[in-house]
């Protein structure tokens, strides 16, 4: 038994240098920083919507149904000045469509912790500070816009990145608890139950995805929308599951052959206690890789499932159906700023897509990093 805690000691020692050296590697690693960054903002303007938003998502503006988005200035005479904008006139030209002016004679100063309309933080505390306007219903601040509704895109687009950003990690867990289990039983047991294991695996990987997706979105239409986002996570996991368990079962076949493994067997360790203690910690960076590689592409397929009008839907919102009001030429044309929650996806995706590739070299020691 003491050998078995000096080779965990051991092996603990080695793992700590191991993350060092990965995070030595990873800092060098410059797409891989930007990427990092860039997600970590997301999420922190996401986790703050409510309050970085100068409206509610759900608030109509009536009189603003597709106003472009507010030209603010921050020049007066030619010289630089705190910014503004001016009162905004509602208008019909010659072809009665709607036109929004500038009142010029109606200067409003953009301000930061304005009170505005009343919300709840996170259910924390209520408040009714933004962190900018104008204060006055006659200069109201778009700043990518408005939908057909009149509700500002800006603070939509904020608010459905709670449901954009949350449901990768959230299918990703659900993902972990399916796929890790199944992995470790069907690559240590071997035999029959490996068999039964794979065999239902390929069972469930012959469906093609997207079909399976959209008939199971189409079981959700009568939910409440909090329902359908966690019934959404839910389909992720069940049909996603099937490659990670896999790579994990080769994982597993590799390593209960190795010498730490059969140490822990022969010192009398338990099935249990050598799938989750000695090989499942051996198996953390493939998976911490796969997970930033993985939320991506979840994101992506809640926006083609919201876009596709089976996801998310109204008065909740998500990029994914924010862009759906963008899908026909016209309305392109006409609302290009429509278009804009289509930038955050990418922006999105290419940054979690950034930070796995800088986590995947930075856990490869055969790879170099940065030209060293």
């Amino acid at each position: 038994m003491a050998e078995e805690y000096q080779a965990e000691g051991t092996k603990d020692r080695k793992a700590r240098s191991q993350w060092r050296r990965m995070w030595r590697r990873f800092r060098r690693h410059t797409l891989g920083q930007v990427g990092g960054i860039i997600v970590i903002f997301m999420f922190i303007i996401v986790f703050f919507a409510n309050f970085l938003a100068p409206y509610n998502y759900s608030t109509q503006h009536r009189d603003y149904s597709h106003a472009p988005p507010t030209r603010i200035h921050f020049t007066e005479d030619g010289q630089l000045t705190w910014p503004y904008v001016y009162a905004t006139e509602k208008g019909y030209n010659e072809y009665y469509e709607k036109v929004y002016t500038q009142d010029k004679s109606k200067k409003y100063p953009i301000k930061f912790f304005v009170k505005g309309e009343k919300y709840s933080f996170w259910g924390l505390f209520k408040s009714r500070i933004h962190f900018f306007g104008t204060g006055s219903k006659e200069a109201p601040v778009f700043l990518i816009g408005t939908d057909m509704f009149g509700r500002d895109l800006f603070s939509r687009t904020l608010w459905g990145g709670w449901i954009s950003l949350t449901i990768g990690p959230f299918a990703l867990l659900t993902t972990l608890i399916i796929a890790i289990p199944i992995g470790l039983l069907s690559g240590y047991f071997g035999g029959w139950v490996d068999m039964l294991v794979q065999r239902i695996t390929e069972v469930v990987m012959a469906f093609p995805k997207l079909p399976l997706w959209l008939a199971l979105a189409m079981i959700v239409q009568g939910l409440p929308s909090a329902y359908r986002f966690f019934f959404i996570v839910g389909v992720f996991s069940l049909v996603d599951w099937t490659a990670l368990s896999r790579t994990l079962r080769g994982m597993v076949l590799s390593a209960r052959e190795e010498d730490y493994t059969m140490a822990a067997s022969a010192a009398g360790a338990g099935s249990g206690r050598i799938m989750f203690r000695h090989i499942l910690p051996n198996t953390t960076t493939y998976l911490i890789v796969v997970s930033t590689l993985q939320i991506p592409i979840w994101i992506i397929a809640e926006a083609t499932i919201s876009y596709l009008g089976l996801g998310i839907k109204e008065p909740q919102t998500s990029w994914g159906l924010l862009l759906s009001q963008a899908n026909n030429l016209e309305s392109i044309t006409s609302y290009p700023w429509l278009l804009t929650p289509g930038v955050f996806i990418v922006v999105t995706v290419l940054a979690f897509n950034f930070l796995g590739d800088g986590i995947r070299d930075a856990a490869d020691p055969f790879t170099t990093v940065g030209g060293r």
